[in-house]
């Protein structure tokens, strides 16, 4: 995916790469990749690339987005049925505009809420492929962004189900063949799919849908910034929603169809305190800054200027003016300052309209150890993080630490501090080098027992783990760090004497549900073939039986079972794979460990959620009590 080029409309990418010719689809790919190399041209609207001295390719970008198929232009002698168009299209990155997420908001590539499991299926037929894990149930239906509460009554429209069941047939496709077998075809196949469940009315799946197609794109082009977890994660979503849909009805309903665009509601007039600023650069090619502000009784508000762009948009829109009423403040000047608005409109989520009607004036802010701020790091850690994982949806934890150092871990070292006597790692939230992320992280790991507040947003994890966004200045009592942009130097650090080697908290006895999650992992990286090994498995499964896990060794069994699962007609041949069939386990598989993973998350801080029942009986834990 180059981000030199402008945003492509998920429709235009799946109406060019089919309309090839079967032998052209097979040279996309590698059309594609010859894209890369070539240089860009921007003049206006339009984007030039240059294929030789008399062929030039140009895309018609009014709004920065391209949103025809006929804003694609190519010179060469088999234009319009060309390669060129298809795979500059393919190399392009997706347009969010309409697909399930406003495409200003900040944090639109972040996991989506859990979905509700549905019960298992009664008579014959493969079971619900969302089972509740050991330890708990699914998490309750999440409430839809926007719109009135639907009748319990209410059920997907005939197109709806439709399109639900050609997304999920287009993911358990790219699932079937992996990373390595998902090209340019198979994604536009992905992408049909995304644009007709987004003209049925289902902006939530779309929406998923692309960000496995980004995940996609990232893994085949080396992006530094790719993460197996971001792609397993868009699988998982996209496959459960598509599957629930059909059956689903009212509120349930409501929330898998999701919104297009929040709506701003009126809020009167705010009195709001600069909390701390984030850098934002998603993997869909947008990037800018958020800042995030509280008002007296600790409602958190948030302004944001997120446009198409790169690293360099990300750092500079913290110079910019923040876009309400007419006030000139700047996002990293608001961070810190406050502001009264009068005719306020704010989302669900808290976001801030812009509307005309809108007034603002700068107004004076507030310190983080003192009111009004000071009360969000009253609330206690173990319910900031319940709460965060019953999908609040911001997920920020405001904590009190003691800095002991760093820890080394595969990808990079994370700070170790101590919350109130229990040690959390504090990973940094983004890793681009144009960012300071990590240079800020290593700095203050330096500053070992410095006492510090901090805002970071949580990362589920087996240990109580959260990204680092901001903290206090360690020098300053006064003054705050925007870790992702301001830039801390040793002379900002405490007079410490040379610090001592810092051991790694003990690692917890813990269950090896590893093998589950491993093989999960293995299947949407390499596809099915990479688990078509039969009774590859079968030690692994008995040593999950042995620990108490039955369900996840039974959910292993399916899932190899599954992928060599392959029938022959009558004279021997094989016949093509179920892909349904492995999607199915594998779906099954997937939210079984993200429901597991998320009880050791709160385990690990201490924070036993609401939807979580303690269990009856401990004998199936022996490893970790999950229900403390």
């Amino acid at each position: 995916m180059s981000q030199s080029l402008p945003p492509v409309a998920p429709s235009v990418t799946a109406e060019l790469v089919a309309a090839l010719s079967p032998r052209l689809s097979k040279r996309l790919d590698g059309g594609v990749g010859k894209l890369a190399g070539l240089p860009v041209v921007r003049d206006g609207d339009t984007v030039r690339i240059a294929l030789d001295d008399t062929t030039a390719l140009e895309l018609h970008a009014p709004g920065g987005v391209v949103r025809s198929a006929d804003a694609i232009r190519c010179g060469c002698l088999l234009a319009p049925a060309c390669l060129h168009r298809a795979a500059v299209a393919s190399a392009a990155p997706i347009a969010a505009s309409g697909l399930g997420t406003d495409t200003a908001d900040p944090h639109a590539d972040h996991p989506s809420p859990p979905v509700a499991s549905a019960p298992a299926d009664s008579g014959t037929g493969p079971p619900d492929p969302t089972p509740a894990p050991e330890h708990a149930q699914s998490a309750p239906p999440v409430a839809a962004a926007d719109g009135p509460a639907a009748d319990v009554s209410d059920s997907a429209t005939p197109n709806q189900r439709t399109a639900a069941r050609a997304l999920y047939d287009a993911a358990a496709a790219v699932l079937e063949a992996g990373t390595d077998g998902s090209g340019a075809v198979l994604q536009a196949a992905l992408l049909r799919a995304a644009h007709t469940a987004r003209t049925a009315g289902l902006p939530r799946p779309a929406a998923a849908a692309v960000s496995v197609v980004n995940a996609l794109r990232a893994a085949r082009g080396a992006d530094p910034a790719y993460r197996l977890t971001d792609l397993v994660s868009a699988l998982r979503d996209t496959l459960a929603v598509a599957h629930r849909i059909p059956a689903a009805t009212g509120d349930e309903l409501t929330a898998l169809r999701g919104t297009s665009r929040q709506p701003y509601v009126p809020d009167g007039s705010l009195r709001l305190y600069g909390l701390f600023c984030e850098p934002v650069l998603t993997a869909t090619g947008y990037a800018g800054a958020v800042t995030w502000t509280a008002d007296a009784e600790g409602r958190l508000y948030t302004v944001s200027d997120v446009a198409p762009g790169g690293v360099g948009r990300a750092v500079g829109a913290a110079d910019r003016a923040v876009r309400i009423g007419d006030t000139a403040l700047t996002h990293r000047a608001l961070s810190r300052a406050g502001l009264a608005v009068s005719g306020a409109t704010v989302s669900p989520t808290g976001r801030l309209g812009a509307g005309a009607k809108v007034r603002a004036v700068r107004a004076s802010g507030a310190d983080w150890n003192g009111p009004p701020l000071d009360r969000l790091w009253a609330v206690p850690v173990a319910e900031q993080v319940a709460r965060a994982l019953d999908g609040d949806g911001h997920g920020l934890l405001f904590l009190d630490i003691v800095v002991l150092g760093s820890v080394r871990e595969a990808a990079g070292d994370v700070l170790l501090a101590d919350c109130d006597g229990l040690p959390v790692r504090l990973a940094v939230a983004h890793d681009d080098p144009g960012l300071p992320h990590r240079d800020n992280v290593r700095h203050l790991a330096a500053a070992r027992g410095t006492r510090l507040r901090a805002v970071a947003r949580l990362s589920p994890a087996p240990h109580a783990r959260a990204l680092l966004l901001a903290t206090g200045h360690p020098t300053d009592p006064g003054a705050r760090v925007d870790l992702g942009l301001d830039r801390l130097q040793h002379a900002d650090l405490p007079a410490l004497p040379p610090p001592a080697p810092t051991a790694a908290p003990p690692g917890a006895d813990e269950a090896p549900l590893h093998l589950l999650s491993r093989r999960v992992h293995q299947a949407a990286s390499g596809g099915r073939r990479v688990l078509a090994f039969p009774g590859a498995g079968s030690a692994d499964g008995g040593r999950l039986r042995g620990c108490g896990l039955a369900t996840a060794a039974e959910l292993l069994a399916a899932l190899e079972a599954a992928a060599a699962e392959r029938s022959r007609d009558p004279f021997g041949r094989l016949l093509p794979a179920d892909t349904g069939l492995f999607a199915h386990a594998w779906l099954a598989a997937a939210r079984y460990t993200q429901e597991i993973d998320r009880a050791w998350c709160a385990a690990a801080w201490n924070a036993v959620r609401a939807t979580a029942p303690a269990p009856t009986s401990r004998k199936h834990y022996p490893h970790r009590d999950l229900a403390r």
